[in-house]
């Protein structure tokens, strides 16, 4: 007979990339106090396109980061950087949350324990 699994708290959603470099991307626009318009322009791409990416709505390719970015005085390498310290910054945390609740509750559902 096996016993019932404890049900644990729902796992913390990974963050996405996406989201990461919009939020970038929107903080810094943000911080230079310019308008979407602005950047946009300056980056020659469409207000309502970066609206999407800043959003995390839209997966921008490399060519559209890198003129954001420039338009924002950075390089694509700040904003990839600025973005990878979020991430980790996030899943540090989040980590650290799962190991605190796995603590609390015993080992994820599916996990066996082996007697000693």
């Amino acid at each position: 007979m096996r016993p019932f699994p404890t049900p644990g708290p729902a796992p913390a959603r990974e963050p996405l990339w996406r989201d990461l470099v919009g939020d970038v991307l929107r903080r810094e626009r943000l911080s230079q106090e310019r308008t979407l318009k602005d950047v946009a322009d300056a980056a020659r791409i469409s207000m309502a396109y970066l609206s999407e990416v800043e959003r995390g709505r839209k997966e921008a390719s490399s060519e559209v980061l890198a003129a954001a970015a420039r338009a924002l005085g950075l390089s694509l390498a700040d904003v990839l950087a600025l973005a990878q310290g979020e991430l980790v910054r996030l899943s540090g945390a989040r980590s650290r949350t799962d190991s605190l609740a796995a603590r609390r509750t015993g080992p994820p559902m599916g996990t066996v324990r082996l007697a000693a």
